[in-house]
């Protein structure tokens, strides 16, 4: 696929990238690349997120730029690729890193109701890109370094479901504030506007990552029930012209709502990591996983000047904080956002994506078609030419 020779380049530009801000997003692409080692045992995968990873653990394991007392969860995820890191090397900063970030989580804020708050900026709020952002880390440091026990993290997952579900969509709404006080919630529910796609991925990607970490019988009886729900729920939506999730998940009517890379590619890495774990009740998820794949391949990818570009990604959108009127849940809101090509959100997921998709590759299980329809586009350019321009303009 003409998608591996575009993310093995992205992989040799962001190993010698640097940033001044310790961040989720670079997570997405770390995370994407861990699972692309797992999937293909290439080094060039790992090397590229140890590179990466090197310029902000130093030898005692202090994080550059890290500020555990923000209690934001935007800050976990990068976390999880300590654990490889550790495992593979040995090196004991990368465990002493993954110590931080979960004294983070021992102190985090939670509502209530036992839930996390997505930051420290956002009292009383519980967002679906939280429930990614810190509880497939803190599963995999449970399994790896602590007590094993999942109970605080199911629980967490069974009270999103009891607020921010919608019973008639079936469909769960991007974030919930507790107190009803902050000015984009509905004052009866706490609930936020609108459903919006990539939200919506943050939360199937999470029962994807933190089911694969349970090995309680009840507890993945509880959150494979959960998952399926929520995919059960989504697939209804999914555009029959793109093949994709619009950016506002249930308008498909709305003037300039749009298919977006992100959020499709998240939920087609859930759909094909249900069917390697033995979620399903049958392949027809797999290889509607493929099909969204395949359909992001062949409609957001460009080529200018030789260079590949992902494109179709929703830059950002989130809620308040306070003050921030702008961002309100509206429909209108999340239509104004950028959408940009080459993010790390996007390309980061098509990473985990495609990984997942060789996986399936590998385990033989049956995934419907496998030929890239991006090439056709190009015809006659042959892949290894294109794949060639690529990787010399990114050199």
């Amino acid at each position: 696929m003409l998608m591996e020779y575009y993310l093995a380049a992205y992989a040799n530009v962001f190993a010698r990238t640097d940033r001044d801000i310790w961040n989720y997003e670079d997570g997405c692409v770390l995370i994407g690349l861990n699972a692309l080692w797992e999937a293909t045992g290439d080094d060039r995968y790992f090397n590229a997120m140890r590179t990466f990873m090197d310029r902000y653990i130093d030898d005692a394991g202090h994080i550059r730029l890290y500020r555990q007392e923000d209690y934001n969860l935007d800050f976990i995820p990068s976390g999880r690729v300590l654990f490889p890191l550790f495992a593979r090397t040995g090196r004991a900063a990368y465990r002493q890193a993954a110590e931080a970030l979960m004294e983070q989580l021992r102190h985090q804020p939670r509502t209530r109701a036992g839930s996390f708050w997505h930051k420290g900026i956002y009292p009383n709020q519980v967002w679906l890109d939280g429930l990614y952002m810190g509880l497939p880390f803190y599963a995999m440091y449970q399994r790896q370094f602590g007590s094993g026990d999942m109970a605080d993290i199911v629980k967490q997952f069974t009270n999103a479901r009891q607020t921010l579900y919608d019973e008639r969509a079936c469909l769960y709404y991007h974030a919930y504030c507790e107190s009803r006080d902050i000015f984009w919630c509905d004052k009866k529910t706490g609930l936020s506007p609108t459903f919006w796609t990539r939200s919506l991925g943050w939360l199937l990607m999470s029962f994807a990552d933190v089911y694969e970490a349970l090995d309680d019988p009840a507890q993945r009886q509880i959150m494979a029930g959960l998952w399926r729900e929520a995919v059960d729920g989504m697939l209804p939506y999914l555009d029959k012209k793109s093949n994709m999730f619009l950016q506002l998940t249930a308008l498909p009517e709305e003037p300039g709502n749009y298919p977006e890379t992100s959020g499709s590619l998240m939920a087609a890495y859930s759909l094909m990591k249900g069917e390697r774990l033995g979620v399903w009740s049958d392949a027809s998820y797999a290889r509607r996983g493929v099909e969204i794949l395949l359909a992001v391949e062949a409609t957001q990818f460009r080529m200018q000047d030789g260079q590949l570009h992902l494109g179709g990604i929703c830059k950002g959108a989130g809620l308040g904080p306070d003050g921030n009127f702008k961002r309100d849940g509206s429909v209108a809101y999340y239509l104004s956002e950028a959408i940009v090509e080459d993010e790390q959100k996007g390309v980061g997921v098509c990473m985990m994506a495609y990984a997942e998709y060789l996986k399936l590759l590998a385990s033989g299980i049956e995934t419907g078609p496998q030929v890239s329809l991006f090439m056709q586009k190009y015809d006659p350019i042959m892949p290894d030419e294109i794949a060639r321009l690529a990787m010399e303009k990114q050199q």
